[in-house]
């Protein structure tokens, strides 16, 4: 986080996002729920913050992860609704618990306290109006790690401007490359455009991704894409987008773990996980579009 961003500038951004949160407008949804007064949004979670888990995470990218982990905080619910969502426990039955503000931010100094390198925010968008009151909190009580916006690529660009100077590290999923794919299999009918304006809006704030003497991340953009069955992705239109509209040095992650979880059955092109050949066809398509700063896959 900026240590030049004051107490007083950060309160200033948690006040004006939780104006944004309710009546809801927080994410590209704009499902206007009153969430101050109870009611839950399209995410399925209301004002206060809701956590699965938080911990030491070792299974992100290397330069996250580093030698001693990414200080990981998942958040429960979803603006997204992804039939083949990895982690659709937390995202789709919205398991965790509340909190207050007060005590996410000492989860984030709990966190910190343990030897992290950063603070993973894990599908943080709905709740950016607690996550930035938390972190008023903890940076008066001394935080000051790195903080990574680990998001679905589905966002807000007014809501984005309102964490320049917050968030050092964002990684988007950027998940298709047309948007009939992602009315279908995630439930939002222009995700394209948003999510290529929202990568614009993180490149602006915070550029190519750093990296310090030991390889590890310190501010930038890294960008996850998975690789879908059928090549539904769209991976050479998401490759060429970045490399041509963000820069050919975008540290990319093609992603070859997906597997038919969720509801993801019910749909026969997605109803298996992704083959070698395909995977390799992503990797190649990637690498021909220019971008020269793919992430190594162990």
């Amino acid at each position: 986080m900026n240590p030049r961003l004051s107490s007083r500038a950060l309160r200033r951004r948690a006040k004006a996002l939780f104006a944004l949160a309710s009546p809801c407008r927080l994410c590209p949804n704009e499902c206007g729920a009153d969430r101050a007064n109870g009611e839950v949004g399209r995410c399925g979670v209301g004002m206060e913050p809701r956590v699965h888990s938080s911990g030491l995470h070792f299974g992100e990218e290397p330069p996250l992860v580093g030698t001693r982990g990414s200080g990981t905080v998942f958040f429960s619910g979803c603006n997204l609704a992804c039939i083949f969502c990895q982690n659709w426990e937390i995202s789709q039955k919205r398991e965790g618990h509340d909190l207050s503000v007060t005590d996410l931010a000492k989860a984030f100094l709990n966190l910190q306290a343990r030897g992290c390198h950063n603070l993973n925010l894990v599908t943080p968008t709905h709740q950016a109006h607690a996550i930035v009151g938390a972190l008023t909190v903890a940076l008066e009580a001394g935080f000051h790690l790195p903080v990574v916006w680990n998001c679905g690529g589905y966002e807000s660009v007014p809501a984005l401007r309102l964490l320049d100077g917050i968030v050092d590290i964002f990684m988007p999923d950027l998940k298709y490359g047309d948007d009939a794919t992602a009315l279908r299999l995630s439930g939002v009918p222009d995700y394209v455009g948003v999510s290529q304006a929202a990568v614009r809006e993180m490149h602006r704030q915070v550029g190519d991704l750093a990296l310090d003497e030991h390889g590890v991340a310190t501010r930038g953009l890294m960008v996850r894409h998975l690789v879908l069955p059928n090549g539904l992705a769209g991976t050479e239109i998401v490759a060429r987008f970045l490399a041509r509209e963000i820069s050919v040095d975008t540290y990319t992650n093609v992603m070859d773990q997906y597997r038919p979880t969720y509801r993801a059955s019910s749909l026969p092109e997605v109803a298996r996980p992704v083959t070698d050949e395909e995977v390799a066809r992503a990797d190649a398509l990637a690498v021909r579009a220019g971008l020269r700063r793919l992430a190594h896959r162990t």
